[in-house]
């Protein structure tokens, strides 16, 4: 891995920079310009479209491991966020160049989206050598430069800049991705030859606080039963309550769950009091459990792609998941009155905790399955079975 600019062939005209110095060359994609946040790995072998919106990925550049990305092209149903510029991943990182998709619900070639959407990459990586540089030294703020000319890409320069990138800890983001009004949403989960359709006569109303939601969470909630009102991040407990919910839904999202947390823990503390039930994903799991009084840090490197072991604790099952995590719960942290229900078989971190005393349960991972194994959906039939009882 070189740190100085090589003698060039035309063919090359993008760079990936390390803040700890290390240069990767290879070929632009997507929108010709720079990008920068902080560098991940997922390992993911489908669903590039789900990853590049979650907006959870906001302030990330995303490695997918997999080599082949780009090959059954895109579609105008397989997106997590609306606007991902604004919303999802900041750049993305692949081994091989995008080739001509081949898929029978591709409309669009993912070149021709990352373009439409503004966003920057590089191929021609090795990711392999990436993922493994990574995982030995951590999370780390990375820049891409693209521009048809090479001799436009000042390392120096970018260098600097890069140096200046805020990191991701300590950083409050939700707040950019979060809705800014209250809306309702209808729509089921998607089926072959009907697409998505939209749910009539729920059976409960779920309030969901949207500090990043991704869309197929809130498929999965209707297709249960569930009218669902999303709010802003900074809505308070009682402009909650004044929509007389059945249950509360804390939604993932981006950025440091304790910056988050300055707002929304308040909020949720006395939420938790009502006891109405309360569902955490993700970021809405951390912020739980700091709600609790437990506390949270960062990863070495994080947990992001559709194959992570989990075990349940209560029931002894292995779950394939689907993560996309760069902060835990601590386990040690938590108090007597609340348990831990999943585990991460990777590293044991905590995967998911419960009230012991109230009908408030979180998971780390991500149940919707966008993309990702069908295993966890128990988890939102569960959540229904609270507010029913």
């Amino acid at each position: 891995m070189p740190n100085t600019k090589p003698v060039l062939p035309s063919s090359l005209n993008a760079a990936l920079l390390l803040a700890d110095g290390t240069v990767f060359w290879g070929r632009g994609v997507g929108a010709e310009g720079t990008a920068l946040g902080e560098i991940c790995f997922n390992t993911a072998m489908t669903g590039y479209q789900e990853v590049l919106t979650d907006p959870s990925y906001q302030g990330q550049i995303v490695t997918f491991t997999f080599p082949h990305i780009g090959n059954v092209g895109c579609n105008a149903e397989d997106i997590e966020s609306e606007n991902a510029r604004v919303m999802g991943a900041s750049g993305l990182v692949i081994r091989e160049p995008i080739t001509t998709p081949s898929n029978f619900r591709s409309t669009l070639h993912f070149n021709d989206w990352l373009i439409k959407r503004g966003l920057t990459g590089i191929c021609g990586i090795d990711t392999r050598a990436l993922t493994r540089h990574i995982r030995k030294n951590g999370a780390q703020n990375v820049l891409i430069a693209y521009m048809e000319s090479n001799a436009n890409i000042d390392i120096k320069a970018l260098q600097k800049q890069l140096a200046t990138h805020p990191s991701l800890e300590g950083l409050e983001l939700a707040k950019n991705v979060t809705t800014h009004k209250p809306y309702e949403w209808q729509a089921m989960r998607w089926k072959l030859g009907e697409g998505y359709k939209e749910a009539h006569n729920p059976e409960y109303h779920v309030v969901a606080i949207d500090y990043g939601e991704k869309l197929n969470i809130l498929r999965c909630l209707a297709s249960l039963g569930c009218k669902i009102t999303v709010v802003p991040a900074d809505t308070s407990a009682e402009q909650i309550l004044a929509f007389k919910p059945d249950g509360v839904f804390l939604s993932n999202g981006p950025g440091d769950p304790a910056a988050t947390g300055k707002y929304a823990i308040p909020v949720i503390q006395k939420l938790i009091e009502t006891g109405l039930p309360l569902f955490g994903i993700c970021l809405g799991h951390q912020l739980l459990g700091l709600a609790c009084g437990g506390k949270t840090e960062k990863m070495h490197q994080g947990h992001r792609g559709a194959n992570h072991p989990i075990k349940n604790l209560e029931t002894g099952q292995v779950e394939i998941t689907s993560q996309n995590h760069g902060f835990v719960v601590t386990e040690k942290s938590l108090p007597s009155h609340v348990a831990v229900t999943h585990k991460s078989l990777f590293d044991s971190t905590v995967a998911g905790l419960k009230f012991k005393d109230k009908p408030v349960f979180s998971v780390q991972y991500h149940p919707e399955a966008s993309p990702g194994p069908h295993d966890s959906l128990y988890l939102f039939q569960q959540f229904v079975g609270m507010m029913r009882g």
